[in-house]
């Protein structure tokens, strides 16, 4: 009797190919998107995950407050923390010194909740049965495995010295360059380490540009030098396992505006509020709390032409116990002991600046 032969299938599922395996600090979207940490955990749910890799992020500043070195602070801490390279330019004539006021990541819920466990005693003892049966180095081992995707950041904690010392950060002062020649060769330097691949991907890299046309550089009147750089940055970006993160004041003209924005994957854009704005006040919950708005105009599309659909465009800037970066949607205080309901306008507040005594 003839062997029975096995019926297949082109609608099998292929169970050789396993689900490719990510270093820390990334996070597998669909579509195949992987996500790299924002640094800030309402960002990153805002954002559908975080910043996709191979994507340009752009944040319009604000010429009242420099919230967008929130942003940057994290952005930056976040890869650090993670062990990920950074490339950071500034106009400054030191940037590196700006690395001494990267925030430190705060204690995980983990942590905390551990410290109030009136039961610890009886956990410590539980762990040391495990240690007897599994041994303590693959106990340790699981412990070094853990790595957060995204931590909550103390502002008012510098970061381990350790961690900016590394030897993956690369800074650039962009104050004394005639061109824009010596940076675009930085950043081609850099990306080359992190060459897009099907495969697994065991780290990726964060490019942070602070203040791009600022008037202290030589080229900030070049404006279709530096919209040049953004096309030949973006190019670079998308075809690497990186993010990169330009911020710009409000120097340029309308048309090129416009253009930088078209170029950003993801745009952003914060704004100060005034600090005795009585109407505001009213209107909106919390108010006291606030240090200034962020707005979505762009999330990036990668691997998709699906749009994503927001809560909200415009959040509220808040520093929790004047230490931890919080961002909420806006809500109409409660009239007449209703409830509060969305409130996601883009636009109407003072362009006065409420900083109040905030360390940036």
């Amino acid at each position: 009797m003839a062997a029975a032969k096995t019926r297949t299938s082109t609608f099998s599922r292929n169970l050789s190919t396993a689900a490719p395996s990510h270093g820390p600090g990334l996070k597998c979207g669909p579509n195949g998107t992987v996500f790299l940490s924002s640094g800030i955990p309402d960002l990153d749910k805002i954002l559908g995950g975080g910043f996709p890799l191979g994507s340009l992020v752009m944040v319009m500043e604000d010429a009242e407050a420099p919230h967008h070195m929130l942003l940057l602070r994290n952005f930056m801490a976040q890869g650090l923390v993670l062990g990920q390279p950074l490339l950071y330019s500034s106009p400054a004539r030191d940037p590196r010194g700006f690395l001494g006021t990267l925030p430190s990541p705060a204690a995980s819920k983990d942590d905390k909740s551990r410290e109030r466990d009136p039961d610890q005693e009886k956990g410590l003892r539980i762990a040391w049965q495990y240690k007897k049966y599994l041994g303590e180095s693959q106990l340790d081992g699981q412990r070094d495995s853990k790595h957060e995707y995204s931590n909550e950041f103390d502002l008012r904690k510098p970061l381990e010295r350790h961690f900016i010392n590394g030897p993956r950060i690369d800074c650039v002062s962009i104050q004394d360059c005639p061109d824009l020649s010596t940076l675009r060769d930085r950043c081609a330097t850099f990306l080359s380490q992190f060459p897009r691949n099907d495969g697994s991907i065991s780290c990726a890299g964060r490019i942070a540009i602070q203040s791009f046309c600022a008037p202290q550089c030589a080229y900030s009147n070049m404006e279709w030098d530096m919209l040049s750089f953004i096309r030949y940055l973006k190019s670079m970006v998308r075809s690497s396992n990186s993010v990169a993160i330009i911020t710009f004041p409000p120097l340029l003209s309308p048309s090129f505006c416009k253009r930088w924005q078209h170029m950003a994957d993801t745009l952003l854009s914060v704004k100060a509020i005034q600090d005795e704005d009585k109407e505001l006040a009213q209107l909106l919950t919390g108010y006291q709390d606030m240090v200034g708005f962020l707005n979505v105009h762009k999330v990036a599309r990668i691997n998709t032409q699906v749009p994503v659909i927001l809560e909200a465009t415009t959040f509220s800037i808040k520093l929790q116990k004047r230490r931890y970066l919080v961002l909420e949607c806006l809500n109409q205080a409660p009239v007449d002991g209703s409830s509060g309901t969305s409130y996601g306008t883009s636009g109407g507040w003072s362009s006065s600046s409420k900083t109040g005594n905030l360390d940036f």
